[in-house]
């Protein structure tokens, strides 16, 4: 019954998506203000129908209601409940319902915390959301219902894919999926403003921080993910530019090029139709993830589903959606009014220059991850585009980028001062030489690039301090001044200096565990040594338990180093039979300067009684993934500043707009 009544909500759902998503609409044409208040109370209900929908399907995974047939293909009574629970989007059907929850979350949201909106706008915003709602409740309903009966009733299921049986699995999607759906939000703004033909401050005001947030949600979501492979899979890496990995990050490069350039139409009312054209660009990449992950042409550990026939559905709504709104934007973006002018030295100068490199590595990555399936599509065979591509590719970009990061925020809006900037960051400066020369000293005979690269990363942490102390007039004017300017800093500055630190210290990370990194692969018999970067690891052999619902196999190391005891590590192999499946658990010992990473494999055909042993040292890998966190928390400290928390001010208005009347400053 709660099943059927989980389905039902999900069908009002569409019913109430599709009255929002005309009705507002045409309301806001007429300058009917009746239709136009439909759509607040209309997108509220949309998101309670499917949270209940939501709720019905995780009451039937806790319970293992086995009559559901995607219970019964992706759960067993013997999982443990966080995994049952994580079972709910761990599949095609159920992530999809997890993909529209938070779609109409957003909505939700949109309608309550939006006050401020001039109505019709608002109306327009929320009736292109419900648009976009509607088309994928009606994907769920009629290719990939989660509330399909089966029966006979199996007496147990078929069980959860191992490799998602793990907590980084349980919070890595829905992160993800709060990144890729809240660039709706930007996506919707934009249409609107398209229909009403007028962008302004107020307009970038608004899409800021919905911007943001999806921002920060989808930069915590690629980091859960990327540790998850690292310690989950046993490869000992971090990326490895799989297709879905950079279905993920391309979103994420076209939203960090949105966020720069809504506040160039912010600050100076410049790069508008580009503005619009970003948010279009960002919600477009993220259905295009949504489409490789479930169409079939991906062959992925991270893939959902392999039916053409959804693919194709999907492909349907892709071609409306991106299709459609890329016409409007033909249409109607060269009507749009022209911004302030300013020069190519100054703020916006380089944040045209963030966002043009920005989007020539956007290309590069779309690039290479869709032409092997186009030419595979169109008969031209399979090839292989990997590490060498991207990195051959994508880095050079990302140089000049990282560079202009630290010259930026210290030119002057209009006009700057460029020999001015690059005289305050003298400190910087030093800094990227002292860095490049001792890192070159500590690898004599290594990698040539890689110590340059991290005098990259020191110069832009070190001038983001710069920029922060410029800003306080630190050590420029009396101290009490200077803590007085630090009070009053906003807290959108502080939120851009935290963030860029953030990307500084991951690049070292990233640098550090690719240029450096060592890799051992030995057989190993109870009692031989691996030896690696400077670690011994004695082999103690093999013993086996018993999990929650699977069998181990638990290989002992003892780690010294120079003859002292440095830890202990546990590698396993994990057997379930609910599928069959095994699944490597690596040990893995983490500090500031290095992982230590080992991983154990079968026996060894030509060696009896020996194990394959892989043991990797990783140095300064998890530099990563604080650096992500750093990044994530300063967008999140920029959201808590009032003028990204309630948007443009409201005003009191003595009748509602009339049609097609456009956002006011």
């Amino acid at each position: 019954m709660i099943a059927e009544l989980g389905h039902f909500a999900l069908a009002l759902a569409l019913a109430l998506a599709l009255a929002q998503g005309t009705l507002p609409l045409i309301g806001a044409q007429r300058g009917d203000g009746v239709w136009i208040a439909l759509a607040k109370p209309l997108a509220q209900a949309q998101f309670l129908c499917i949270a209940l929908a939501f709720a019905a399907l995780t009451h039937a995974y806790v319970t293992s209601d086995f009559s559901l047939a995607n219970v019964a293909r992706n759960s067993h009574s013997a999982k443990p409940l966080i995994y049952k629970i994580s079972g709910v989007w761990g599949n095609h059907e159920g992530s999809m319902l997890l993909w529209v929850l938070i779609l109409a979350l957003f909505g939700f949201l949109v309608a309550i915390a939006g006050r401020n909106l001039p109505p019709a706008l608002g109306a327009r915003v929320l009736a292109i959301q419900g648009l976009i709602g509607a088309g994928f409740l009606a994907f769920i309903l009629f290719t990939s219902n989660p509330f399909e009966r089966v029966f006979p009733v199996p007496v147990d299921g078929n069980g959860l894919n191992p490799i998602l049986q793990d907590p980084g699995l349980a919070i890595h999607p829905p992160f993800l999926y709060l990144g890729y759906v809240g660039f709706s939000i930007a996506f919707a703004f934009a249409v609107a403003a398209l229909i009403e033909g007028r962008v302004d401050p107020a307009w970038a005001r608004w899409v800021r921080p919905w911007t943001l947030g999806a921002w920060c949600a989808l930069t915590i979501g690629i980091a859960l993910g990327s540790y998850w492979a690292y310690y989950e899979l046993g490869w000992g890496g971090w990326w490895f530019w799989d297709p879905v990995e950079n279905a993920s990050f391309m979103p994420w490069l076209a939203g960090t090029a949105l966020l720069h350039s809504a506040a160039v139409v912010e600050k100076r009312e410049a790069l508008k139709s580009w503005t619009i054209l970003l948010a279009i660009i960002a919600f477009s990449l993220s259905l295009i993830g949504t489409f490789l992950v479930r169409s079939g042409v991906l062959t992925s550990v991270h893939a959902f589903a392999t039916d053409p026939a959804r693919g194709l559905f999907i492909l349907m709504l892709l071609v409306a959606a991106i299709g459609g709104s890329l016409t409007l934007y033909a249409v109607r973006a060269p009507q749009l009014k022209l911004g302030g002018l300013f020069h190519p030295i100054s703020r916006e100068g380089g944040m045209v220059l963030n966002n043009l490199l920005l989007s020539t590595a956007l290309a590069t990555v779309f690039l290479g991850t869709l032409y092997p399936l186009f030419l595979d599509a169109v008969g031209g065979g399979k090839v292989s585009v990997g590490a060498p591509y991207f990195n051959a590719t994508f880095v050079p970009i990302m140089v000049p980028l990282v560079a202009a990061m630290a010259v930026g925020p210290l030119l002057a809006w209009k006009r700057g001062d460029l020999a001015g900037a690059l005289g305050r960051l003298k400190f910087a400066f030093a800094a990227a030489v002292a860095v490049t020369l001792t890192v070159f000293a500590l690898t004599w005979g290594g990698p040539v690039l890689a110590p340059l690269a991290m005098g990259l990363a020191a110069w832009l942490f070190v001038a983001t301090l710069a920029d922060y102390a410029e800003r306080i007039q630190l050590f420029r004017a009396p101290l009490g001044e200077s803590l007085r300017r630090a009070r009053n800093l906003p807290r959108a500055s502080y939120g851009m200096t935290v963030a860029h630190a953030g990307m500084a210290v991951a690049i070292a990370g990233m640098v550090g565990a690719s240029a450096w990194r060592v890799e051992v692969v030995q057989a190993a018999r109870p009692g031989d040594v691996v030896e690696a970067a400077g670690f011994a690891l004695r082999f103690d052999g093999v013993h086996q338990s018993k999990g929650p619902n699977y069998t181990l196999e638990s290989g002992g190391f003892t780690v010294t180093r120079q003859g002292r005891f440095i830890t202990r590590l546990e590698a396993e192999r994990r057997f379930f039979t609910d599928p069959p499946q095994v699944t490597t658990e690596a040990a893995i010992r983490t500090t500031a300067l290095g992982d230590l990473y080992v991983a154990i494999g079968e026996d060894t055909a030509d060696q009896p009684g020996a194990r394959t042993v892989r043991v990797w040292y990783n140095p300064l890998v998890v530099w990563i993934w604080v650096g992500c966190l750093i990044m994530a928390a300063g967008g999140l400290l920029s959201l808590t500043d009032r003028r990204l928390r309630v948007g443009a001010p409201s005003r009191r208005r003595a009748k509602l707009p009339a049609a097609g009347a456009g956002v006011r400053a």
